[in-house]
């Protein structure tokens, strides 16, 4: 994550633990950005089940400074947009709702073979001695699962299926 923003590295069972995993869509990366920027979407193509917009961001609505909800159930979590790079990084740490230091992901849209590759990079600092192998493994599936899932909804959905796609 060196070419994202500073993230704080620590020692011991604090310190930071990094996970990433990506995914490739027939979808160009400008048909990709609303699908995962626009905080509404995730309900579409994620196991998310309830996503709003607690603030606003700049530009309006979901850009830079957005605080943003996302629930499955009665258990969510709130982040905020931390990096706005439309159509190619979007990057964003939790506040609320998780048990951790720090949260915070990135999520890059690369143009590779006329599509894309998503390429969703995370990193976490426990808030509990001994919790950050879990955490690690646990974001690490999660974020796996987010970058097949919004890939394969990309190529359902925006014509990427076509041959004109």
């Amino acid at each position: 994550m060196a070419d994202d923003a500073d993230t704080p590295a620590t020692t011991g069972w604090r310190r930071r633990r990094t996970f990433s995993a990506s995914a490739w869509t027939r979808a160009s990366p400008e048909a990709v950005w609303p699908l995962v920027a626009e905080v509404g979407r995730w309900v579409d193509w994620s196991f998310i089940t309830r996503a709003s917009l607690l603030r606003p961001g700049d530009p309006a609505p979901d850009g830079l400074g957005a605080l943003r909800r996302f629930a499955v159930g009665p258990r969510g979590s709130v982040e905020e947009v931390v990096v706005w790079d439309p159509p190619h990084h979007l990057g964003y740490e939790a506040r609320r709702g998780l048990p951790v230091r720090l949260y915070r992901a990135d999520v890059h849209l690369e143009p590779e073979h006329g599509g894309t590759r998503v390429t969703w990079r995370g990193a976490v600092i426990p808030r509990l001695p001994g919790t950050g192998a879990a955490l690690r493994a646990g974001l690490g599936r999660m974020v796996a699962g987010f970058a097949r899932g919004l890939c394969r909804y990309a190529d359902r959905t925006t014509g990427a299926d076509s041959p004109a796609g």
